[in-house]
């Protein structure tokens, strides 16, 4: 079995989608304000001295906390319709080989999966082989939490999502052919057995 693993942000496409989608979701002058009022935090996340996750689920908060469940996935449905040119065309041709060839496709990413998913929704069809694993959000009674639910999906963690994947379906062991742009996907990539850096640039 073939397994395709492609990294989102950067790999698939041009810019990452979380300050993307947040200049959308919040307008962006609401997104240039956050970024002042945060910034000694992403300074201190730039010297190593603040994980990158805790500096994601903070922004994340920032802006979404106490939105309902309803209204963000609203929010990702119309983003995935107003923001197809921000894909990287070589990308998607690769993803619809690989499906058409019969192989299973993995899009293991940092950002929410919620809205992830309805960007990449004309793949969906393949139900059985396309799989997206992401950061997930914790939502209580409807309402967005503002944290997460699952550690940012981000370069062990990255790694550990997939393998706890490929343990869930159980069978022969695949060969993994992984796809990314980042140090983020270091560890992803060191563990493929074949493996494309910034691929279609």
């Amino acid at each position: 079995m073939r397994i395709h693993v492609f990294d989102f942000d950067g790999t698939l496409t041009t810019r990452d989608t979380l300050l993307v989608f947040i200049s959308h979701a919040r307008g962006r002058w609401a997104l240039v304000w956050a970024l002042l009022l945060y910034s000694p935090l992403l300074v201190a996340m730039k010297l190593h001295l603040v994980d990158n996750g805790r500096m994601k689920e903070s922004l994340f908060g920032h802006f979404f906390r106490g939105m309902s469940e309803r209204d963000f996935d609203a929010l990702c449905e119309d983003f995935a319709r107003q923001y197809p040119h921000i894909f990287r065309a070589e990308g998607l041709k690769t993803i619809e080989r690989a499906l058409n060839n019969g192989d299973r496709v993995v899009i293991i990413s940092a950002s929410i999966d919620r809205w992830v998913r309805p960007c990449l929704d004309q793949f969906m069809v393949h139900r059985d082989e396309f799989v997206v694993i992401g950061t997930e959000i914790e939502v209580v009674e409807g309402l967005l939490t503002g944290r997460f639910a699952t550690p940012n999906c981000y370069g062990p963690e990255k790694l550990r999502r997939l393998k706890e994947w490929l343990r869930s379906q159980g069978g022969e062991e695949p060969h993994i052919i992984a796809y990314g742009d980042s140090s983020g996907d270091k560890e992803l990539l060191a563990y493929a057995d074949e493996r494309y850096y910034k691929p279609f640039r």
